[in-house]
């Protein structure tokens, strides 16, 4: 199993220790400090902490506090940075993965099924059959699976298979029954049943017609939810990240992540957006929650999605896809739907935080920012949009005028790079994945990873940011190089940038005198490698509020 989606004894042995007794102070000393401090990068030589926060950072020869009450940790000269936050992700998707099929990298619908025969035979048990990560650009053919394939090796339990991007399932017969889908089935707003020449339902189910399928999945428990919570804290903790916000969560989710933090669980940070939903709406008035298990958990910002995914054309474009004529996407909220959404949560207090990925998804955030908000409620409510992926020019420099966050995730690039020319063509993909432009026109941005559509490990993410390749150093020079970042600019997306994301920069986000101790200590010289290990750099030891959570030195 890839490394990522792996819990070690050792992260697990590690989170019981990131609650424990610690020396009042801690003092890491013979190290290479990177820290963003102001619009730079500063290198210190250790970090002075006294009850969980850094208390100063020290030069190189500077004497070292002396006292009983200290404990000493030599860094043996590796490198430390922030502990870094992953602005977009989703945890539940990831604690999940370990009890779904995955379909990740199969290279044709017979491997794909392959799998999903494998999983049905080891899980004779599962009355439904779950999983996650096709993705048919990656198939010879890049056409739709049907519900036939899946018939094929399951016909007697009910399939539901995500594509990569979360954005539509591919279901079995079985399933489409049980959801009583059927040739005189509507297309529900903001979605579509793709359909053969006869008119009946393939197997696919695109954007809010997933639910159809999905809303007939039994829900977990309150036990399942909580252990799947924690331990994919845990596994991304062993890979640098300190910090998540978690893109989209129910009511239900945040009081498991409550219950978690009561009871000590909470080995992260938590930036938790609430999923839009009649449930969700009936809670906005009380106002957003505030930090509290010493700032693991808060939850402030509402999440909404406009359109779907560029893979599954289901991101909403201004004219119709290169390889799609008369298509133009899928667009989940009216224009007065996301208005009155974006005067509830402001009314209330709340961030907004809208998915958009197409260019005409992200006009329409823009849009209801600028016309919905005052200036001033922009200024105290930050809103974002998630992904900004597919941008028109003329767009790009509203997002610094209206103060507007673009939240990014750097590995969708290298990941949608072998087909998203073919989306859109030419001409608007001069817009897209545009992130120096944004960077040059004054716009704010945070790094994410969409986890556990990409992989989670941050260092792939910083990687991507700076060569804009693949892991195979492809293409010579980066896909559209003129938009790559620096490393230090990379690095602030991860750190400092998200934390701002989520109204933390004073607390986290860089190892600045006051803020918590939150670090991790790795194998190599981020700034002085090559970029080409940049996604090769492994995490030795993540600290949370000055204690180890995960690894040792």
């Amino acid at each position: 199993m890839q490394r990522s989606l792996r819990i070690s004894l050792r992260a697990l042995c590690g989170a019981l220790l990131a609650f424990g007794a610690s020396a009042q102070t801690v003092i890491v000393h013979n190290a290479r400090v990177y820290t963003p401090v102001g619009a730079t990068v500063r290198e210190y030589a250790g970090i002075v902490i006294e009850r969980g926060k850094v208390q100063r950072l020290l030069d190189s020869g500077a004497n070292l506090p002396t006292g009983t009450d200290i404990e000493r940790i030599d860094a043996g000269g590796r490198t430390i940075l922030p502990g870094l936050i992953d602005a977009h992700g989703h945890v539940l998707g990831l604690g999940q993965l370990k009890l779904q099929t995955d379909l990740r990298g199969s290279e044709s619908v017979a491997a794909a099924v392959e799998r999903v025969r494998r999983f049905a035979l080891a899980n004779a048990d599962a009355g439904w059959i779950v999983g996650h990560g096709w993705n048919q650009v990656l198939w010879p053919d890049k056409q739709f699976p049907t519900a036939k394939d899946l018939d094929a090796v399951v016909a007697d339990r009910p399939i539901v298979l995500s594509r990569v991007d979360g954005h539509a399932v591919w279901v079995n017969t079985r399933a489409l029954k049980i959801a009583g889908i059927t040739r005189a089935t509507a297309d529900p707003q903001g979605g579509q049943i793709v359909r053969d020449a006869r008119g009946e339902a393939t197997g696919v189910l695109v954007d809010a017609a997933s639910a159809l399928v999905e809303k007939h999945i039994p829900a977990a428990t309150d036990a399942q939810l909580q252990r799947a919570l924690h331990a994919a804290m845990n596994d991304v903790a062993s890979l640098g990240l300190t910090g998540v916000h978690d893109a989209g969560i129910s009511v239900r989710d945040y009081q498991a992540y409550r219950a978690l933090g009561a009871s000590q669980r909470l080995p992260i940070r938590i930036y938790a957006m609430l999923a839009d939903s009649e449930e969700a709406r009936a809670t906005l008035a009380a106002g957003p929650k505030p930090a509290e298990f010493d700032d693991r958990l808060q939850m402030r910002a509402v999440k909404a999605w406009v359109d779907g995914a560029l893979g599954s054309r289901g991101a909403t474009m201004l004219q119709d896809y290169s390889d799609q004529p008369h298509h133009r996407g899928l667009m989940l909220y009216t224009a007065p739907q996301i208005a009155t959404l974006a005067d509830l949560t402001a009314a209330s207090g709340w961030q907004l935080n809208i998915h958009a990925i197409g260019d005409a998804g992200n006009r329409l955030a823009l849009d209801t920012f600028e016309h919905e908000l005052t200036a001033v409620q922009r200024s105290a409510l930050r809103p974002r949009i998630e992904h900004a992926q597919i941008i028109a020019l003329e767009d790009i420099p509203r997002f610094a005028k209206l103060g507007v966050i673009a939240s990014i995730q750097p590995t969708h690039a290298t990941s949608d790079m072998n087909m998203a020319e073919d989306r859109v063509g030419p001409q608007r993909i001069q817009g897209a994945y545009a992130w120096r432009t944004l960077l040059n026109a004054g716009a704010r941005l945070a790094g994410g990873s969409d986890f556990p559509v990409e992989l989670p490990n941050p260092f792939l993410g910083l990687y991507a940011a700076v060569t804009r390749q693949d892991r195979d150093g492809q293409p010579p020079g980066g896909w559209y190089g003129n938009q790559k970042l620096t490393r230090e600019e990379a690095l602030r997306l991860f750190t400092i940038d998200a934390a701002y994301a989520s109204f933390m920069e004073d607390r986290v986000g860089s190892l600045e005198p006051g803020k918590w101790a939150d670090f991790i200590l790795i194998d190599r010289d981020y700034f002085k490698v090559p970029e080409s290990e940049i996604d090769d750099i492994q995490v030795k030891a993540t600290y949370v509020a000055g204690v180890r959570l995960w690894g040792r030195l």
